[in-house]
């Protein structure tokens, strides 16, 4: 145990906090030791191993992160906004690191969660994929190659049961195509086109979400030219891609000093 990294898993019930602990349970670099769900949930008092769907852990999934965090362990989050917020301030209080792909906050949120982050050793980003953190990369490299003669807009599409839109990967996104031109992605960025709204600027980013079925995440950055278009496309085939990501951060994290990191410092980019 001493040579792994050890984890709490927060919302260790939900979709994605399950795959989290079957994978690092696979992982010989993690181990999960602390698991924690919302009050009242009905998986409180069961243990986290069976929750996932496999054999036991001998970890029990607790209603609290204060009674099971550490300084020597890294905190996965992966709940909600106002729930992830609750665990960044225990996590910083008591010296663990943090790992946080929740997205949804508030502009407002967002400050506080990186405020606080930033006192711990901490990595937040809206997609933990290796994949899209790459493609991020490329979209700000293309932004800059293309120049102003090439207009980008970004479609997302997700599952019908996503409820914050635009996906925070599309603005990210956004922000990065803004950044590369040296433009300001809240001035620029254009969420929503409808009836009579006239020619398109040249200078704009228009994202668009969309949602059906059950996919879990598709980004395609489209940059317009006259005569040619350049397209840039993500698409995550499962769940499984988000998790063996954060898992990743939460690896190179434990290593580092405190400070706020992105997923572009857990490649080296």
């Amino acid at each position: 145990m001493s040579d792994r990294v050890p984890l709490v898993v927060c919302g260790a019930a939900g979709r994605m906090g399950r795959l989290l602990v079957a994978l690092a349970r696979e992982d010989p670099h993690l181990a999960v030791v602390g698991a924690v769900e919302a009050a009242a949930h009905p998986a409180l008092g069961r243990d986290a191993g069976e929750v996932a769907g496999g054999p036991a852990l001998g970890v029990t999934v607790v209603g609290e992160l204060g009674p099971v965090c550490r300084p020597e362990h890294v905190v996965l989050d992966f709940t909600a906004p106002e729930a992830a917020l609750a665990h960044a301030r225990v996590a910083v209080e008591r010296g663990a690191g943090l790992v946080v792909g929740t997205t949804g906050l508030s502009p407002e949120q967002d400050r506080e969660l990186r405020a606080r982050a930033g006192r711990t050793r901490a990595v937040i980003a809206p997609n933990m994929s290796v994949g899209v953190t790459v493609l991020t990369e490329l979209v700000a490299q293309a932004a800059r190659l293309l120049g102003d003669g090439f207009e980008a807009e970004i479609v997302e599409l997700h599952h019908h049961d996503k409820k914050d839109a635009p996906s925070g990967t599309a603005l990210a996104l956004g922000r990065a195509i803004a950044a590369a031109r040296g433009q300001d992605f809240a001035r620029l960025g254009v969420l929503a086109r409808q009836g009579l709204v006239g020619a398109r600027s040249r200078q704009e980013i228009g994202v668009v979400a969309l949602r059906a079925g059950d996919v879990v995440g598709d980004h395609t950055v489209v940059f317009g030219g006259l005569g040619e278009r350049l397209e840039l496309v993500h698409r995550a085939q499962s769940r499984e891609c988000l998790a063996r990501g954060a898992l990743r951060a939460a690896r190179w994290v434990a290593e580092q000093r405190p400070g706020l990191y992105s997923m572009r410092d857990v490649l080296g980019l």
